[in-house]
């Protein structure tokens, strides 16, 4: 019975978490044609349901000896392992082979959650998401060549490739391109309500789609439509806006989130729609995205004047006393706004002369106005203590650059307290020549692939033209592009950076420093408490992890070549992720006898539970992959010895 199945999956491996994980594996087997329902239907259910295997339909099925079980039993694992990876995939299509009224809210809830990663509905709203989870159809074709549909037919339904690929192809012309995985097409046909505009073959064989036929697609637009509302200036969104219930209720009220807009507009309509009551304490999620992710379209040397427009911006119409009200209303918005624009971007008001000048300006202003408006000097002291802590700390460090010496080293320096790296920050360098000759520079830690040629250019005193190189400890390389940005903190373990002309690249080869120790530290290393070695790496990784901005997760994104930023201390944090896995594999391979090997690995387990324990799961996962490491996997003696004692 289905219900047994999925107990006896529960009870026979720690792969499998729950009934539902254990339904999508019984249910790739159904598929397969290994499981039969005994009235062939096609989704397995966990219920008083009965299944059986198709070898035991078999009359002449072969009873296995002992030798035979032995060797199943070694490969049960193995299949469970694989199933639960697949699994998932499986109970998904099963799903979306129900009807639509069929579904119950956790199947809604596992298609929704598909949803949010496939690329063609990533600029859809959770709204229409949730809505399309009710409508989507299942549908795959087994053979390459199939047409989907072809040019010139009325358009029906709108396709998301779920698995394979499509050509589009037009008379004339032939393919004109490839849609793959996460793609979509058919929607124009359906929006325009004209004939399709091309055809759809099959490029590969057992291709899967999500289809939402044209009346549910037309209905959802409609929906969408009626709660959107969309300003438009020159025949042009300049902001769009989907109405949302605040707590899911009819009384409560609308609540408007933005979709789209140019910058100047969604700065307008925060400030517009920002809360004075003094009781109100609730953060508004979309004023803390928009503080945190402006600098990826709209930098703080454009939205500095855009503030101070708001600021001084007078109502057109009303009476006096309404126009005084609009603009004491306004210009406390823009001071809450600019405070908390402050708060966040610290680092940028410590680097960037523009942008600590206009916070400066901006104070002054709030003073002079608040002379004539008594009501501002509530909003004073707020600015004042973030103008003077940015003043007297910060601007000295910043007429003169600190030097990071061995900063990303494994030198002791590491016994120190670690601050903050910023892109004003400079640091000593060294970068080799083909002969294995260094030359050390001085730049920035933001500097750039080209500033850092030029560093070493003129250092050489070199009239050729140069490349550099991040060459790896097994001999690869990597020619950096002129633009990349913060390349010191990037390179990988035991790598160095080169210079070199282009003939000499092939000839490029790792210093014997790279290759790594001869010999391992279990003599020292056995001698420590497992649990203040976790401890320890627990109080480091959290230095690493405390100097991280969230900046440096914007930068590191959407790419840091375009801010001119620093990721190091992101970069340095994931580094140290790989720092660990790396310890943990070099230790355990250096280790030369089997006695020695097992008790080591009994320490690195203790020393993950500890991390566990202590809530460090960067230092727990990376010690759990360098145990996984294929290098030390295959030690099956050392293993069993160990199993043996645990």
């Amino acid at each position: 019975m289905g219900t047994e199945l999925v107990d006896w999956l529960l009870q026979h491996t720690s792969c499998v978490h729950s009934r539902v994980q254990a339904v999508g594996m019984w249910q790739v087997l159904l598929e397969e044609g290994v499981l039969n329902h005994v009235d062939q239907e096609l989704s397995f259910q966990d219920k008083y349901i009965f299944y059986r295997f198709l070898e035991d339909e078999m009359e002449d099925a072969h009873r296995p000896n002992e030798e035979e079980k032995k060797e199943s039993d070694e490969e049960l694992q193995d299949t469970l392992l694989l199933l639960s990876q697949i699994g998932p995939d499986a109970h998904l299509r099963m799903i979306l082979q129900k009807q639509p009224g069929q579904r119950t809210s956790d199947d809604l809830e596992i298609i929704y959650e598909e949803l949010l990663h496939i690329k063609a509905l990533s600029h859809l709203s959770t709204t229409v998401k949730r809505e399309l989870t009710g409508v989507l159809i299942f549908e795959s074709h087994a053979k390459a060549g199939t047409v989907l549909f072809n040019q010139g037919e009325e358009g029906t339904s709108w396709y998301i490739i779920l698995k394979g690929s499509v050509n589009v192809v037009i008379y004339g012309k032939g393919v004109v391109c490839t849609l793959h995985e996460g793609d979509d097409f058919g929607k124009l046909a359906l929006v325009n309500d004209a004939p399709r505009a091309a055809s759809i073959v099959l490029r590969e064989d057992n291709c899967h789609f999500l289809r939402v036929d044209k009346e549910d697609f037309n209905r959802i637009l409609r929906d969408v439509e009626a709660n959107t509302v969309r300003l438009k200036e020159h025949e042009e969104d300049v902001l769009v806006l989907e109405k949302s219930n605040s707590r899911g209720s009819s009384s409560s009220p609308l609540k408007y989130t933005v979709m789209s807009g140019t910058p100047e507009k969604i700065l307008e309509h925060l400030l517009e729609t920002m809360k004075l009551d003094s009781q109100f304490t609730e953060s508004d999620p979309a004023m803390d995205d928009f503080l945190l992710m402006h600098g990826v379209f709209v930098p703080n040397s454009q939205l500095c004047p855009l503030l101070v427009a708001h600021y001084h911006a007078l109502a057109s119409q009303g009476s006096e006393q309404e126009r005084m009200d609009y603009s004491l209303n306004n210009k406390r918005r823009v001071i809450r706004l600019v405070s908390q624009w402050a708060a966040i971007n610290t680092d940028h008001l410590q680097e960037e002369d523009t942008s600590f000048n206009f916070l400066q300006d901006f104070y002054e202003t709030v003073c002079e106005d608040s002379r004539l408006i008594p009501a501002l000097k509530d909003h004073l002291p707020g600015l004042e203590k973030i103008v003077k802590q940015i003043s007297d700390d910060d601007r000295p460090f910043r007429r003169k650059h600190k030097v990071l010496l061995r900063q990303f080293s494994t030198g002791s320096d590491r016994l120190l307290k670690r601050q903050p790296i910023r892109s004003t920050d400079e640091i000593l360098f060294k970068v080799f020549c083909s002969d294995h000759t260094y030359t050390t520079i001085r730049v920035p830690v933001a500097a750039s692939v080209r500033e850092v040629i030029a560093a070493v250019t003129d250092k050489l005193g070199s009239g050729e033209e140069l490349l550099l190189i991040h060459l790896g400890s097994a001999g690869d390389k990597e020619v950096l592009k002129s633009s990349d940005v913060s390349i010191f903190s990037s390179l990988s373990i035991n790598a160095r950076l080169f210079v070199c002309t282009r003939d000499q690249l092939n000839s490029l080869t790792p210093l014997p420093e790279q290759e790594g120790p001869s010999s391992g530290s279990m003599s020292t290393f056995e001698l420590m408490s497992s649990k203040d070695l976790a401890h320890h790496m627990t109080l480091y990784d959290w230095e690493l992890f405390d100097c991280v901005h969230e900046h440096e997760l914007i930068y590191h994104t959407f790419g840091r070549q375009h801010f001119k930023k620093t990721t190091a201390n992101l970069d340095l944090f994931l580094r140290r992720f790989n720092e660990v896995q790396l310890w943990v594999v070099t230790e355990v391979c250096l280790c030369p006898t089997l006695s020695k090997r097992v008790q080591l690995l009994k320490k690195f387990i203790k020393i993950a539970a500890h991390c566990k324990e202590f809530k460090n799961l960067n230092s727990f996962f990376a010690v759990i992959m360098g145990l996984a490491n294929p290098a030390i996997c295959r030690l099956n003696q050392t293993w069993e010895e160990t199993a043996e004692q645990v």
